[in-house]
């Protein structure tokens, strides 16, 4: 066959013909680049849109910690301050109204403008962080944190003797521990999860990466 080819030569392919297998060959090379523009676009924006749910629950949860510990605060200043402790269970746990100028547990009373930078800076520091998350996890403990800074930050501004100087609010006082809030537990709980988080090796863009 093919040496019946070579003797007879191959017919020639019309100029038409030949155009419209060019277009056919065309048009098809645009599909398939369309098709992976589509897919590209879709991954992107699959990506965007679970970065903003990310970042949504960052900040509701963040919400939630906050006004717990507003509330629980207002509660505190308006019904307990100035009362005798409330005995929750025995002596070994009660509420008991207590201003702190320091940090967490009531360490470094001497430092409260400084724990105030930090707190400051540990808010901005997750909010940047934020446009890059896309771990639930992350946004959890993230968010616990935040709302925990807050919450803190925001006796440090606005409580006695003054702003940047003002004395947080605590109140749930263990039996041979320090006493504490619920900003001061967000905190805890949020740092906790970070570090179980970095154990695992999950990154807050949800990758997961071994040493």
């Amino acid at each position: 066959m093919a040496e019946a080819e070579r003797i007879i030569g191959t017919p020639e392919i019309p100029d038409a013909d030949r155009d419209g297998q060019d277009r056919a060959e065309h048009d098809r090379a645009e599909e398939t680049r369309a098709g992976a523009r589509t897919d590209a676009q879709e991954a992107a924006e699959a990506g965007t849109s679970r970065g903003k749910r990310r970042v949504a629950v960052l900040f509701a949860v963040a919400a939630v910690a906050y006004a717990l510990d507003l509330i629980s605060k207002m509660i505190v200043v308006a019904e307990l301050e100035h009362h005798e402790p409330i005995e929750i269970i025995g002596d070994w746990l009660r509420f008991e109204a207590i201003r702190n100028a320091g940090a967490a547990f009531g360490f470094g009373e001497a430092f409260t403008v400084i724990f105030t930078v930090i707190a400051a800076t540990v808010i901005v520091v997750i909010v940047r962080l934020a446009r890059k998350l896309y771990s639930l996890p992350w946004a959890i403990a993230l968010g616990l944190l935040l709302g925990g800074a807050l919450g803190n930050l925001t006796d440090r501004i606005f409580r006695s003797p003054g702003v940047f100087r003002g004395a947080v609010v605590d109140f749930i006082a263990p039996k041979h521990f320090a006493v504490f809030n619920l900003a001061d537990s967000a905190i805890v709980c949020g740092g906790i999860l970070i570090v179980l988080l970095s154990f695992r090796g999950l990154d807050p863009d949800g990758t997961v990466h071994k040493d």
